[in-house]
């Protein structure tokens, strides 16, 4: 009967997540959002949004007229990647900035390749997001050899790589994200109550989101009892086993925390199939169109963003000055705000990412 449930839960829930990734996946496949660091290596910076709704840039009218930009992204097939890739090319058609998006689809020899070609086919600038962060040195040190800018954005490649090759890095702060939900936790639940955390500690920001969170809780920690901990690994199926299982040996569970949106929906479907659904709340971050929906349809309480439109125009900008001579770019790493999305914007925004 159990597996059986199991079944429906994931066929109702796969419909919903077909083309998503969430911004944090397999350390060296899928997004890392910010990270708390001791700046030892690089400078960091906290920003707010900076998008500008018009998609303009403010760069001079003909300057980037004749300018070649490259996208080498880690895959094309889910949301979260290809809204970047969207970004990109929308900002680069509006200042006539010719444009490529290169997509190894997860493989690491594919993306060295294509960062051998970007190399050597005279691109102004290039915007990666690694399939493997310790994997493409070589394929940093050509491109940076070439005299190409290089602005790494989601995944953040190794410090090192950091250091000695990018120009930039943009990503969201994921400690940030994972606190304002920690602080919806304890508003909602000012007594305090049992929770469980569906984790994924191979991955950076997914640990920076957990930490956020638990430190969101602030002075109401105390209160709240961690009855599980369990690698979820980003992903709906797994997340929805531990989760069913996390229920039945919990019947007084009151929430989960899920570091990412497919996780968090594994955890929804568990809840539907055990008949717990109004007895448990699911707090998730990337509000990503289906965990926006998920939080209209009441299966989520709260969701904190990933921004990864902004991450793409933030970079896009900064690319353009430096390549003016506007900018001389000197924070190493960048980390742009997170927020909980709300009703209203869930319903404004429901297709698309921030």
């Amino acid at each position: 009967m159990r597996k059986m449930k199991k079944i429906l839960a994931v066929g109702a829930c796969f419909c919903m997540l077909i083309g998503v990734l969430s911004g944090c996946g397999n350390n060296s496949q899928t997004g890392n959002g910010g990270s708390k660091e001791d700046g030892n290596v690089t400078e960091e910076v906290n920003v707010s949004e900076q998008a500008d709704a018009s998609g303009e840039t403010g760069a001079p009218e003909g300057n980037s007229s004749d300018l070649s930009f490259a996208f080498c992204t880690n895959t094309l097939n889910n949301t979260f990647q290809s809204s970047i890739d969207g970004k990109l090319k929308e900002l680069c058609d509006a200042n006539g900035i010719s444009y490529t998006c290169l997509d190894p689809d997860y493989d690491l020899n594919t993306q060295l390749s294509q960062l051998s070609d970007v190399a050597v086919s005279g691109y102004d600038a290039v915007f990666i997001i690694p399939v493997d962060s310790a994997g493409i040195t070589a394929g940093l040190a050509e491109i940076k050899d070439a005299g190409i800018p290089i602005f790494n954005v989601d995944t953040a490649v190794i410090d090192e790589d950091i250091d000695s090759f990018a120009t930039l890095f943009v990503g969201t702060n994921a400690y940030m994200a994972g606190e304002l939900v920690g602080e919806q936790m304890a508003k909602d639940y000012p007594d305090g109550g049992k929770i469980a955390v569906l984790d994924f500690p191979s991955n950076e920001s997914c640990v920076d989101r957990v930490n956020g969170f638990l430190a969101g809780l602030g002075d109401n920690s105390s209160k709240f009892e961690i009855v599980a901990q369990q690698d979820g690994k980003a992903a709906l199926d797994e997340s929805l086993v531990l989760a069913e299982d996390i229920i039945i040996a919990n019947p007084e569970l009151d929430a989960f925390f899920c570091i990412n949106d497919p996780s968090a929906l594994g955890a929804a479907a568990a809840i539907k199939g055990e008949n717990k659904t109004g007895e448990i709340s699911v707090y998730s971050i990337d509000a990503s169109p289906e965990g926006k929906q998920a939080l209209l349809d009441g299966e989520f309480t709260a969701v904190a963003a990933q921004v990864p439109l902004q991450m793409a125009e933030y970079s896009f900008n900064e690319a353009i000055k430096l390549l003016n001579g506007e900018s001389n770019i000197t924070e190493k790493k960048v980390y742009l705000d997170s927020h909980l999305v709300l009703e209203e914007e869930a319903k404004e925004t429901l297709s698309n990412w921030q």
